[in-house]
């Protein structure tokens, strides 16, 4: 009895290992070759998938015209006799709300409402997860500017570029010219805001300091901003934890010397 108890309980052993094994979370980034960054990565050609464009759309006041670009979606489900899978396409690439296109595309066509030429935003194989059309900028500084979630390069090397990898920023004209990378290489984006009083665009990225291929609590959050007043949109970094420690030691230096001044007029009254 205690020998099948023992065997029962080595096998479970063995099966919850390799289940926990199974679900470990992937890296991001495998460092093979320093020499060879990220982006150079040979990507695996999808020869098998369908490309397709859903019907244009235009986004808040810009006057260029915007033809989403993704591959048909596949979905398999079991046929109700459970014998076989019956595959159902979508031919819908995209999804849009109010200055938002969401979806994974891989590629975005800009034409002018007054033209029949249409241009791709970028040559090199992307995938985009959202792009949105800053509408209040628009409104206060007349420019039509485009904000992308973008994954860029094969970072963990597994032939392909998907949302596994590393998400990164981008930027650029509401006619696509411009499309221009914000976040540094190899750091993972976390979010982005824009602060309208001030004209300026903040996020923030984490960065893999000790090189272990995952983003965690050991890593460091690094802070930037973009004034997009400035036609070049030049990134630039701050850290609010330094300017709230700086202020504190004012506050501390503040107390004391209100202290220092309370003892001092004490010791002078009962002299």
């Amino acid at each position: 009895m205690k020998t099948k108890l023992g065997l029962i309980v080595s096998v479970f052993s063995v099966v919850l290992f390799f289940s926990c094994k199974g679900q470990e979370e992937k890296p991001k980034v495998i460092y093979k070759d320093e020499s060879k960054t990220a982006e150079q990565e040979v990507v695996k050609e999808k020869t098998e998938d369908i490309r397709i464009a859903d019907l244009p759309l235009v986004v808040g006041h810009s006057p260029y015209l915007i033809h989403p670009v993704g591959e048909v979606r596949v979905y398999s489900s079991s046929s109700k006799y459970g014998t076989s899978k019956v595959s159902q396409f979508s031919y819908t690439v995209s999804n849009y709300v109010p200055f938002e296109i969401t979806g994974y595309l891989e590629n975005l066509m800009f034409q002018h409402k007054d033209s029949l030429n249409i241009r791709p935003l970028t040559t090199k194989r992307i995938q985009i997860q959202s792009v949105v059309y800053l509408n209040t900028i628009a409104e206060k500084l007349k420019k039509n500017v485009l904000v992308y979630n973008v994954f860029d390069a094969d970072t963990n090397r597994d032939g392909k570029i998907d949302s596994n990898d590393i998400k990164t920023l981008y930027i650029s004209k509401g006619s696509g010219d411009g499309f221009k990378k914000l976040s540094p290489y190899l750091q993972e984006l976390l979010d982005w805001t824009v602060i309208d009083v001030q004209s300026r665009l903040y996020f923030r990225t984490i960065e893999d300091i000790n090189k272990n291929g995952a983003f965690d609590k050991n890593d460091n959050v690094n802070y930037f901003y973009v004034d997009l007043t400035d036609p070049s949109w030049e990134v630039k970094t701050y850290d609010p934890l330094k300017v709230l420690s700086t202020e504190s030691n004012q506050e501390s230096n503040q107390e004391g010397n209100q202290e220092e001044n309370k003892e001092a007029e004490e010791t002078a009254v009962s002299e």
